[in-house]
C-alpha cells in the first residue's frame, strides 16, 4: 500500500469515526454561566461577572473563592441533573439535551478559572486544591455519565432520533452525549460501573501527582557557574538573566542556570562549554526520574495500568484502542502504520544529519562522538557554514510585541477582524494582555488572554485554554487564553524570539482563533471541541505564514532601526527549510511511537516500574540512534500521562497532513486570499464539534488531504532540488 493510499484509507476512510473531547480536560457539564448563582462572602465566582463579556473577576478573586466555588458548583450541578431525571414528562430533545446544556454553569466556570490560574500561576495553596478537587470532580463527572436515569432519557431519544426533526447541530449532539455516556461506562453492570468510578478517581489523583511531581523536580533545579569561563558563547541576554537567577538566589559574582526552557535550550544552541550544556541537557530529560520523592517512574506504568483496565471493562483490547475509537484515526492499527512508514525515512535523514554534525566536531579538533546534547549546539554551527545563518542572527527582528502583532495582522488580512487592548479587564498576573476581538464593523466577538512570558509559578510549555465558550444557546461569547514560556524579559530589554517561539506564537494562537470564530448554539460543542487529531489543524495551518517572505515583511523589522529582516536573511532562511528536519521529526515520532507502545499494553499486561526502562527497549526495537532521545521522557511526558493526549500525541503529525494539504489552497489561491480566509473559517473555524471533521474539510478543500506537501516539507520524499 502507497503511502499516499495509507493516509488517504486513515484519514477519510475513519472520517465517520465519532469526535473526541475538546482540548480542555471534558466534565460532564454542559455551560459556562449562571445568572442564578448568589455571591456568598463576595466571591466573584459564584455570581454573573459585571465586567465585559462576563470576564472573571481577577481584581477580586482570591484562592480561598476557589475551593468553595467548586464545591457549590457541583452541589448546584448535580441538583440541575436531579431536575432534568426527574422530570415526569416524557423526554424531548428541550428537556434532557438542552437542559443537560444549560446545567453545570457554575461549576464549569469554576474549573476553567481554576485550571489555568493553577497552571499559569500556580502556587502551593492553588496545588493543594488541585489535589483535594481532582477525585471530588472525577466523581461528580461519573456521578451525571453513570445517571441511569439521564441514560434512559438520553437512549431514548437516540433510539426515535429519525423520527424527532432535529437541525444538524441537535443531531450531532444527541450523538456526542449518547456516545459520551457509553464509553463513561453507562450501559455497564453496576458492579463495573463501581469499579469504573475507583478507577477515574484514582487516576485523577495520580494524574495531578505526576504533574506535580516533575514540576516540583525541576524547580528544584539550579546550576550555579563561577568561571566566567563557562559563558563563553552565551549572549548576553543569557549571561544576563543568569546572573539575575544568582543574585536573587543571594549568589554574587555567579550566574545561576535553571530548567526553565528558554534557558535551556539557549544553553543548548549557544554554550561553548560542553559540559554546561550536558548538565543542562540530562537535568532537563531527567525530570521525575531521579530517583527521590519526584519520581515519576512507578507512577507512569501505575496509570497505563489503570488507563488498560478500564479500557478492558469498557470492551477494548487497550487503551490505544478506546481512544482511537473516538478519533480520526478510528483504530490504532491506523496510527500504527502511519507512525512507522514516516518513522524510517526520517531515522534515516537523522542519521544523515547525525553524520555531518560528527564531521563538524570533527573538523573542529573536538576528540569525542557527538551526544544528545551536542545536538543543538553543531547544528546551529552546520547552519552558519552551510547557509550563513544562525538563530541569533534571526532574534533581532523577532520582538514578541512585533511578532504578536503580526499574528494579529494575518487574523485582519484573512478574516478581517482586529484586535485592541482592553487594559480594563483585570488578567490574572500583572504580566497578562487581555485584547478583544473586533469584527469589520468594529463589533466585538470576544476576549483573549495572552500571558507570554516564563516565570516559576507557570508550568512547562505553551498552550490554550478557555474561560468562557461560545453559545448562542446561553448568549456566551468566546473568552480564551494563550499561554506560553518566553522570555523571561530582562527589565528594560525587549523579548527577542527565536524563530520556533515565534512558529509557537502563531500556533496558539491559531487555537485562540478556533475558540474565537466558534459559532454554534450548544457549549459542549463549541471552539475546540473536536476531534484530537483534527484539534490541531487550525493550530498548525498558522505556523506555515511565518517563514513567508510577505508575512516576514508584515511584522520581522529589527527592534533598534525597525529596519525589515533583510532579503538575504530570509532568503537564507527560505534555502534552510528543511535543514534539520530528520531531527525535528524523529524525536517527535519517537515520542509518538513511545505512547502508542504505552497504551497498547492490555489489562493483562504486568504492571511497569521503571518507565525509563520501557521506553529505552521500545526505541531498541526501533533502531533510535543514541544521539537523540524522545522529545518527551516518559517521567515528564505532560501530552499523555496528566494531559489529554494519551495515546493521541500522533495527533500533532496527523493534523500536518491536513495542515499543509490547506496551505496548499492558500499557495495556489493566495496567502491571504479573503475569500479562502472566509471559506476557512465558514466550514472549520466556526463550526466547532456540531460536524464530522472529515466533512467540514472535504468542504473546505473540495477534495481529500494529500500527503505530498507533508512530505516534502519533512523533507520524507525526494524532492526537486531546483525548487
Amino acid at each position: 500500500m502507497t503511502l499516499t493510499r495509507l493516509l488517504f484509507l486513515v484519514v477519510f476512510g475513519f472520517a465517520s469515526a465519532a469526535c473526541a473531547p475538546p482540548t480542555e480536560p471534558p466534565s460532564a457539564d454542559g455551560a459556562e454561566r449562571t445568572e442564578t448563582a448568589t455571591a456568598a462572602g463576595g466571591n466573584p465566582l459564584l455570581a454573573a461577572s459585571t465586567l465585559p463579556y462576563g470576564a472573571p473577576d481577577f481584581a477580586r478573586l482570591r484562592d480561598e473563592h476557589l475551593l468553595p466555588a467548586i464545591e457549590q458548583g457541583i452541589r448546584e450541578a448535580r441538583e440541575e441533573i436531579r431536575t432534568i431525571t426527574d422530570n415526569p414528562e416524557p423526554p424531548t430533545f428541550e428537556n434532557t439535551l438542552e437542559a443537560w446544556e444549560r446545567s453545570g454553569q457554575l461549576l464549569s466556570r469554576a474549573r476553567r478559572v481554576f485550571s489555568q490560574l493553577n497552571s499559569a500561576d500556580g502556587n502551593e495553596a492553588r496545588r493543594a486544591i488541585a489535589r483535594e478537587t481532582a477525585p471530588l470532580l472525577a466523581a461528580h463527572d461519573d456521578a451525571i455519565l453513570l445517571d441511569p436515569a439521564l441514560f434512559a432519557r438520553v437512549a431514548a431519544l437516540y433510539q426515535a432520533r429519525e423520527s424527532l426533526a432535529l437541525t444538524a447541530e441537535q443531531a450531532r449532539l444527541l450523538e456526542r452525549r449518547h456516545t459520551q455516556m457509553l464509553r463513561a461506562g453507562a450501559g455497564l453492570p453496576e458492579s463495573d460501573q463501581a469499579r469504573l468510578r475507583e478507577i477515574n478517581q484514582a487516576l485523577a489523583t495520580l494524574r495531578n501527582q505526576f504533574q506535580d511531581n516533575f514540576r516540583d523536580d525541576g524547580a528544584a533545579f539550579v546550576h550555579v557557574v563561577r568561571d566566567r569561563h563557562a559563558l563563553a558563547g552565551l549572549s548576553a541576554d543569557l549571561v544576563s538573566r543568569a546572573a539575575t537567577e544568582a543574585r536573587e538566589r543571594d549568589r554574587e559574582d555567579a550566574w545561576a542556570f535553571t530548567l526553565a526552557e528558554p534557558v535551556v535550550f539557549g544553553v543548548l544552541r549557544e554554550a561553548n562549554d560542553r559540559g554546561l550544556r550536558e548538565t543542562l541537557y540530562r537535568a532537563y530529560k531527567n525530570r521525575g526520574n531521579n530517583g527521590n520523592e519526584f519520581d515519576n517512574n512507578a507512577l507512569a506504568g501505575r496509570i497505563v495500568s489503570l488507563r488498560a483496565e478500564r479500557a478492558a471493562l469498557l470492551d477494548h483490547p487497550s487503551h490505544a484502542h478506546f481512544i482511537a475509537e473516538d478519533n480520526m484515526a478510528g483504530h490504532p492499527d491506523a496510527v500504527m502504520e502511519m507512525l512507522e512508514r514516516l518513522w524510517t525515512p526520517a531515522l534515516a535523514n537523522a542519521r544523515r544529519e547525525a553524520e555531518r554534525l560528527q564531521q563538524q566536531i570533527d573538523a573542529e579538533g573536538g576528540d569525542f562522538e557527538l551526544a544528545p546534547w551536542d545536538w543543538w549546539y553543531y547544528a546551529e554551527r552546520v547552519r552558519a557554514t552551510e547557509y550563513a545563518f544562525d538563530e541569533d542572527q534571526l532574534r533581532p527582528y523577532l520582538e514578541l510585541g512585533r511578532v504578536r502583532d503580526g499574528a494579529f495582522e494575518l487574523a485582519t488580512e484573512l478574516w478581517g477582524v482586529s484586535f485592541r487592548r482592553r487594559d480594563d479587564i483585570p488578567g490574572y498576573h500583572p504580566e497578562v494582555q487581555v485584547f478583544e476581538m473586533l469584527d469589520g464593523e468594529g463589533r466585538g466577538m470576544g476576549l483573549l488572554y495572552m500571558d507570554f512570558l516564563a516565570r516559576p509559578s507557570k508550568r512547562f510549555g505553551a498552550w490554550m485554554s478557555a474561560f468562557q465558550v461560545q453559545s448562542s444557546l446561553l448568549d456566551t461569547a468566546p473568552i480564551v487564553t494563550n499561554t506560553s514560556n518566553f522570555g523571561p524579559a530582562t527589565e528594560g530589554e525587549p523579548v527577542l524570539l527565536s524563530f520556533s517561539q515565534a512558529r509557537t506564537l502563531f500556533h496558539e494562537f491559531g487555537h485562540a482563533i478556533h475558540g474565537l470564530f466558534s459559532d454554534v448554539r450548544y457549549p459542549s460543542l463549541s471552539g475546540t471541541a473536536v476531534a484530537r487529531d483534527f484539534v490541531e489543524l487550525p493550530a498548525q495551518l498558522l505556523e506555515n505564514w511565518v517563514p513567508e517572505p510577505e508575512m516576514l515583511a508584515r511584522f520581522a523589522v529589527h527592534h533598534e532601526t525597525g529596519e525589515p529582516m533583510p532579503l538575504a536573511l530570509v532568503d537564507a532562511l527560505r534555502a534552510a527549510r528543511r535543514f534539520n528536519e530528520g531531527f525535528a521529526a524523529t524525536e517527535y515520532l519517537a515520542s509518538s511511537l513511545v505512547d502508542m507502545a504505552w497504551h497498547l499494553r492490555g489489562s493483562a499486561a504486568p504492571p511497569i516500574e521503571d518507565a525509563i526502562a520501557f521506553e529505552d527497549e521500545v526505541m531498541r526495537d526501533y533502531g533510535l540512534i543514541p544521539q537523540i532521545l524522545p522529545r518527551h521522557r516518559s517521567t515528564h511526558f505532560s501530552h499523555i500521562f496528566p494531559g489529554g493526549y494519551s495515546a493521541a500525541y500522533y495527533s500533532y503529525i496527523w493534523a500536518q497532513v491536513l495542515d499543509a494539504d490547506a496551505f496548499e489552497a492558500f499557495r495556489e489561491q493566495g496567502l491571504f486570499d479573503r475569500e479562502l480566509g472566509e471559506r476557512l473559517r465558514q466550514t472549520i473555524l466556526s463550526v466547532g464539534g456540531s460536524r464530522d471533521p472529515m466533512e467540514a474539510y472535504l468542504e473546505f478543500r473540495g477534495a481529500p488531504p494529500a500527503i505530498e506537501p507533508l512530505l516534502e516539507r519533512r523533507g520524507l520524499q525526494p524532492v526537486d532540488q531546483g525548487d
